[in-house]
């Protein structure tokens, strides 16, 4: 991992934002890639699907709608200790969900006023499960639990086909989809599997949906850009990030054992810690290095730790890493401080406190939910949650009398605006 070090620098908000470590060129190239194949699949559907299967899956001559008969048969194979950690991950996520829900509450602005602010959820909702470099039941519940209890009628579930599995998705993202009820499922992956939510595909009975959500790599996060608009979009959660921030205090074994655990995810993946210790650095960048040789999957860590977008950032001190992680807004924020003050640290897609909170537990079993922003957008966007598929209506009533009281109001308004028809259908009501 390369060192940035910005002490001794007093930098502006702007400074803090061009010294974040990030993999712009791959982003940029991805959001053309993903445009060219969302449109193709626009205009030419199932027969784009396959193709893409063909190029990036290695898979030829399989169903791309996913038949009920390999999802009874998933879950009948399931590894009863895998099934057991599902349906946990299931009910705390549903929980956590559940007060995600906002109740519906009326104002009464005077005698016969009255507006009602009530939440209801989109009709139709394209979950994405990635399945390339690992395979990701968790994004399963993660997605589809929010969507239920949001109240969404119907979710299809897209996941790319597997040529170890014949091209079927793979058996255990079929089995959680099983377990919570979810009977359309299609064999398709990346950018492809978003423009055919979108745009729908009339030759596989697929309808547009109404939101699409769901992580992915740096293709899928952009290709959700790409369609914003036609349809609406979570967060783009693409290439996994974990910013730690962390004092002389911290167990470096610990931190160098979370870095690598997010780096296993993707050549594209950052790690990244934030540090005021010289001396926590140089032992976290030791021991990462001993992890990143000896874990499973070490040849992409290396990659990725090796990465422009991962680094070990030298700061003066802990508020000048608090700001420096509120610039660059990670997905997934540890504090591994002798006073963490989660509260300072506002940008971030989920913020894990204390030794004992590791971002793997976030991943599965902590009943928060693990889709959240990326590249930044922790600014200004939130996580996944029963919230993103669920949209803010007003119902307005008023009466005759509560009307007359606001008339000369709306008249003189209108009139300032140069709409005087606005005021005129108010006083017809009074004409006669």
């Amino acid at each position: 991992m390369r060192t940035i070090d910005l002490r001794g620098r007093d930098l502006t908000a702007a400074e803090l934002l061009a010294a974040v470590p990030r993999a712009e060129a791959a982003r940029g190239l991805a959001l053309a890639t993903a445009a060219e194949i969302v449109h193709d699949v626009a205009s030419r559907g199932e027969v784009s699907l396959r193709e893409q299967a063909a190029r990036f899956d290695g898979v030829e001559r399989y169903d791309v709608r996913v038949p009920a008969a390999h999802l009874s048969e998933a879950l009948d194979g399931l590894d009863p200790a895998v099934r057991a950690a599902i349906e946990e991950a299931i009910r705390r996520v549903r929980l956590a969900s559940a007060a995600q829900v906002p109740p519906d509450r009326v104002t009464e602005l005077g005698p016969g006023a009255r507006v009602e602010q009530r939440w209801r959820p989109v009709r139709r909702v394209g979950v994405y499960v990635p399945g390339g470099k690992a395979v990701y039941p968790s994004s399963v519940v993660m997605n589809v639990v929010p969507a239920q209890v949001a109240g969404v009628a119907t979710v299809a579930l897209a996941s790319p086909p597997q040529r170890e599995h014949g091209g079927r998705v793979h058996p255990v993202i079929l089995a959680a989809a099983h377990l919570l009820g979810v009977t359309e499922v299609y064999a398709m992956g990346g950018a492809g599997a978003v423009g055919a939510f979108a745009y729908g595909v009339d030759s596989l009975g697929l309808d547009p949906v109404d939101v699409i959500s769901g992580p992915g790599n740096n293709f899928v996060a952009l290709a959700k850009r790409v369609v914003a608009g036609v349809v609406g979009t979570d967060s783009e959660a693409g290439a996994t990030e974990i910013l730690i921030v962390a004092d002389a205090t911290a167990d470096p074994e610990l931190v160098a054992a979370d870095l690598v655990s997010q780096a296993e995810h993707d050549e594209q993946a950052a790690a990244v810690l934030v540090t005021d210790s010289l001396d926590l650095a140089e032992e976290v960048s030791r021991r990462t290095a001993t992890r990143a040789a000896t874990t499973h999957h070490a040849d992409r860590v290396a990659v990725a730790l090796a990465g422009p977008q991962s680094a070990i950032v030298l700061v003066d001190d802990v508020a000048a890493a608090t700001a420096f992680s509120n610039a660059y807004a990670p997905e997934h924020l540890e504090l591994h401080l002798a006073d963490p003050r989660p509260d300072d640290f506002v940008n971030a897609g989920a913020v894990f406190v204390g030794d004992h909170t590791p971002v793997s537990l976030g991943d599965y079993l902590a009943g928060s939910n693990h889709v959240l922003p990326t590249g930044g957008q922790a600014r200004y966007a939130a996580g996944l949650g029963a919230a993103t598929f669920l949209r803010s209506q007003q119902v307005i009533s008023y009466d005759r009398d509560a009307l007359r009281t606001v008339h000369d109001g709306i008249v003189a308004l209108s009139a300032s605006e140069q709409l005087p028809a606005h005021g005129e259908a108010v006083s017809a009501r009074f004409d006669a």
